[in-house]
């Protein structure tokens, strides 16, 4: 994160990561598996939705070896996530948060604009 540490804003916060806001360079950051890795916008919201296909259900039935963990290659990043089923349930938790708050933001934003005026 080097120099754009200052300059982070803590967006959400689970025991297993965190997703930060960096309005100097326009990203997201996310904390997860031990690593940080930074996203724009639109990549972010990418591997949200990505994330959100993973059939979970299917990932707990079939007896396959192979079948208990996914790996996810996110758009515009150099991390490969190699997920199992309590990642990706630990990670959806960590965007899905992260993504209402964004839109409660918005909302409060909003709000007190239409206030101002």
């Amino acid at each position: 994160m080097g120099t754009a540490a200052n300059t982070l804003s803590e967006i959400f916060r689970t025991e297993y990561g965190a997703v930060f806001q960096c309005n100097r360079y326009n990203v997201y950051w996310i904390e997860f598996a031990g690593g940080f890795s930074s996203f724009k916008f639109n990549d972010f919201f990418h591997l949200k939705q990505t994330l959100e296909t993973i059939d979970v259900k299917e990932m707990a039935q079939n007896p396959a070896r192979f079948a208990d963990v996914v790996v996810l290659n996110p758009l515009c990043s150099d991390r490969c996530f190699v997920l199992t089923l309590t990642d990706v349930l630990n990670f959806r938790e960590l965007l899905q948060g992260a993504k209402a708050m964004m839109e409660l933001n918005s909302i409060i934003y909003e709000s007190l604009h239409a206030m101002a005026v």
